[in-house]
């Protein structure tokens, strides 16, 4: 499967593309996982998805800190579900 890029601004108006490597919802709120494709691998964000006023995707950055802690504790958790899913996915094959 081919990694889907999106493009983003950063904090100095520069264009950085991204891989988007997971999307999830909390509450009745999306979020969205991404690393620099220019990156070592180490550096993940996790940016809040809002809509903008012709409908698409914009990514924000999380300000709140309770906010930002729930969102890695449910991307942690959805992480332990597949790593586990796949995990005896991979059992049952042997």
């Amino acid at each position: 499967m081919e990694p889907e890029i999106i493009q983003l601004i950063d904090e100095h108006g520069h264009e950085v593309d991204f891989e988007l490597v997971a999307s999830f919802d909390l509450d009745d709120t999306r979020y969205a996982v991404v690393v620099p494709v220019d990156g070592d691998g180490e550096d993940a964000y996790i940016l809040r998805v809002e809509q903008d006023e012709n409908g698409n995707d914009i990514f924000v950055g999380i300000e709140d800190e309770d906010e930002f802690n729930d969102a890695v504790e449910a991307y942690n958790e959805l992480m332990e579900e597949y790593e586990e899913y796949y995990d005896d996915d991979f059992d049952e094959e042997k």
